[in-house]
């Protein structure tokens, strides 16, 4: 696959984007894997909330029907991009080698993914979209330290279920995740308090629901996630462009990689935020 070096000109067709840039992007990032990923082709996507349903009650045969209304609202999200640039040899640029665009398309697609897991998890500044830890109205709980058993966790999914939802992940950082993991069923037994997946080895597993880990969740907090109300949303017009214009003196070439991202959390409370308790 040759790569073009003139300038601002694309160096894979459209429908190449996808496997190279796109689904990296939503492999790598830990936000795609607990959440919703939602497409549109949209500069604005609107997600309806019912906030409240309409009522109903017990009446007398012949009698009136009350009438009752569903409070209905809504989320307007707007995608905002992120970018990553690389800058390769003429050289590699023109390897008809698809080796050679997967390696370039790898690294950028890193780079997103960890941009990606900070907005989401964080409270960046605009441009970047407001994330979990910008939410107001999460449902909270504590745990002591130091850790001795899972029953934040437990307290965390009942509060889902509290709110008709399911926690579907939790997640956390490394060293929180390391904490967790060490967590004994006893003081005299060696096995670890931390289920698995038979399919998935390596993964751990809390109260039956898997643990995710990144680099981007504040240090000591652990977020209970029910999938169903969380999307990342995503502008489907992901693009990887090339030009020799900025860097034509040394005979090289940039390569950029962006995608527009927004988040929607529409039911606030449905997701649980566990910190450790102060005090």
């Amino acid at each position: 696959m040759a790569l073009f070096t003139s300038t601002g000109s694309a160096i894979l067709r459209p429908d190449e984007v996808g496997p190279l840039i796109v689904q990296p992007v939503q492999a790598a990032a830990v936000a795609t894997q607990v959440a919703q990923t939602v497409t549109t082709r949209s500069h604005e996507f609107r997600v309806p909330i019912v906030a409240a349903d309409p009522t109903a009650g017990w009446v007398a045969e012949g009698g009136e029907i009350a009438l009752s209304d569903a409070d209905l609202d809504e989320v307007t999200i707007t995608p905002a991009k992120v970018a990553g640039l690389t800058v390769i040899t003429r050289e590699l640029a023109e390897d008809s080698d698809p080796a050679a665009a997967r390696v370039v398309g790898d690294g950028l697609s890193r780079d997103i993914a960890r941009r990606l897991d900070e907005a989401f998890f964080g409270a960046l500044a605009a441009p970047a979209p407001a994330g979990l830890e910008s939410m107001a109205g999460v449902t909270e709980q504590t745990y002591a330290t130091p850790v001795a058993d899972l029953d934040a966790f437990a307290a965390a999914i009942a509060a889902g279920e509290q709110e008709g939802v399911s926690v579907s992940s939790f997640v956390t950082d490394p060293a929180t995740a390391l904490t967790l993991s060490q967590l004994k069923e006893g003081n005299a037994s060696a096995r670890p308090l931390l289920g698995q997946d038979p399919t998935r080895p390596s993964s751990r597993v809390i109260l039956g629901v898997p643990l995710y880990v990144s680099t981007a969740v504040t240090a000591g907090t652990v977020w209970a996630i029910p999938r169903t109300r969380v999307m990342v949303v995503m502008r489907n017009n992901a693009t990887l462009e090339t030009s020799r214009e900025a860097y034509f003196s040394s005979d090289q070439i940039a390569i950029r990689a962006t995608m527009r991202v927004g988040f929607a959390f529409p039911h606030p409370a449905a997701i649980v935020k566990i910190t450790e308790a102060v005090g």
